[in-house]
């Protein structure tokens, strides 16, 4: 009984750090856990490391979810000739498709990983050009190569996971091809 009861003590000493290292500190001083959603990148063909990458920026911009491969899977990721886009289902579900035809015509594939990660995490699009807004997509223009989200859209991702409604159209394909030149 006595060896039980070291043991069990033992084994709960050595969860506890674990344990600690997946709750980050929540505006009120709380801890708040941490969602980990799994990816699975195996279809995304050359592709698969620049998911993976994608994966670690939104690692290293966010504190209140972290994305890692892994099944069962809460979003998949494909590789095809098409423009990139995302189909997010839920929040941290969906499905990502990189496709060729942006990278054929120049843009960054760490970028589009990581915009279309984006999507996944509640982000809508906004086409402000601007090379500084992950979310801006390919209006940033090809020369454009910030894979980074900046900081209202970390605090968004951050919002997103603690309970506020994202702004982003659940069911909806976000198709990152850029605006159709004006007549």
């Amino acid at each position: 009984m006595t060896i039980g009861f070291v043991l069990g003590l033992a084994f709960l000493a050595t969860v506890s750090p674990a344990q600690a290292a997946t709750a980050a500190p929540a505006t009120t001083g709380k801890a708040a856990a941490v969602r980990v959603l799994r990816y699975d990148a195996s279809r995304a063909a050359e592709f698969r490391s620049y998911i993976d990458q994608a994966a670690q920026v939104w690692n290293s911009s966010v504190t209140n979810v972290r994305l890692v491969a892994g099944s069962p899977a809460d979003f998949v990721v494909y590789a095809d000739n098409g423009w990139p886009r995302a189909q997010p289902t839920s929040l941290g579900r969906g499905t990502v498709w990189i496709g060729r035809q942006a990278t054929a015509e120049g843009h960054n594939p760490l970028r589009i990983s990581t915009h279309e990660i984006g999507h996944i995490l509640g982000l809508p699009d906004r086409r402000t050009g601007l090379c500084t807004d992950l979310m801006s997509g390919a209006s940033a223009g090809t020369g454009c190569t910030n894979p980074n989200p900046n900081a209202t859209e970390k605090a968004q991702v951050e919002r997103n996971f603690r309970g506020f409604t994202p702004a982003i159209d659940f069911g909806r394909i976000y198709v990152d091809a850029p605006e159709p030149a004006a007549p």
